[in-house]
């Protein structure tokens, strides 16, 4: 993974090249409308604040769970042994982004969400309060951290999520193939390695239509994860990609014909 003094130049890169964040010069009216009625949305919605009152108390508790780690590690610690605190600091997507996902899955309205890494369960949160009457498969690897996200979504009266545990090399097919085959919306966050970012993509590709959206997480994380980020950029399937630096989004719209790659400062 990138030192964070690599972070800050990557990022110090990306702000100036990015389009301007309100829209100006973007002449994809797709990506224009998506600026401007989901990025820049500055509403409250409803399950804002109950679910950022989840993630207060998760910062606060210092009780010590045993965690397997499946993919690259955090970047904050190694040890197995860590308390729900230091997990929701390094694992927990911060309130921006969250609530990102929340208002792309609010404007898609899909049907089928599938996340991969489900933490302590806040993004799930937002995707499943963005979409009461979707499906939500979230995936996790750690059992202990799986049995708290499960307990959150209970505080929250979350009826529509199912969790999945396991590793994903094991789990992914199986969840493709009996529980959801086709797939609206992918948030893929775990892992965070090449080869294994890049099959869980190909994966989903093959369950996903015209109207998919899919989001890497963390493109900028570390050398692999921007490589991975490129191989979706090129895909043959793909023909628009996002990249807002700390997530990357991905969309296979056949009527496009050329393939665009747009830089948005967010």
């Amino acid at each position: 993974m990138y030192s964070k003094f690599q972070l800050a130049q990557l990022y110090l890169k990306y702000y100036l090249q990015a389009a301007n964040s309100k829209g100006h010069g973007v002449h994809s009216p797709f990506v224009f409308k998506l600026i401007t009625e989901v990025f820049n949305d500055t509403r409250i919605y409803n399950c804002y604040t109950s679910i950022e009152s989840i993630r207060q108390q998760l910062l606060k508790n210092n009780n010590t769970i045993l965690l397997e780690d499946f993919g690259a590690g955090s970047r904050i610690e190694k040890t197995k042994e860590r308390t729900v605190k230091a997990i929701a600091q390094s694992s927990l997507k911060p309130r921006k982004f969250s609530q990102l996902l929340f208002r792309l899955a609010n404007y898609f309205q899909p049907k089928h969400i599938l996340e991969l890494g489900t933490s302590l369960g806040i993004t799930t949160s937002y995707l499943s309060s963005a979409c009461t009457k979707a499906q939500v498969i979230t995936m996790e690897g750690a059992n202990a951290v799986a049995d708290m996200a499960a307990s959150n979504f209970d505080q929250l009266q979350l009826q529509n999520i199912s969790i999945v545990r396991g590793n994903f090399d094991d789990t992914l097919s199986t969840v493709l193939s009996k529980e959801m085959p086709a797939i609206d919306f992918a948030y893929i966050d775990g892992n965070h390695r090449f080869t294994p970012t890049c099959n869980y993509f190909e994966e989903i590709l093959q369950h996903s239509y015209n109207n998919t959206c899919i989001i890497l997480d963390d493109i900028h994380w570390s050398k692999e994860m921007e490589l991975a980020w490129q191989y979706a950029q090129q895909h043959k399937a793909v023909t628009l990609t996002i990249d807002l630096f700390f997530i990357g989004i991905v969309f296979i719209r056949k009527e496009q014909k050329e393939k665009e790659h747009f830089i948005i400062r967010f």
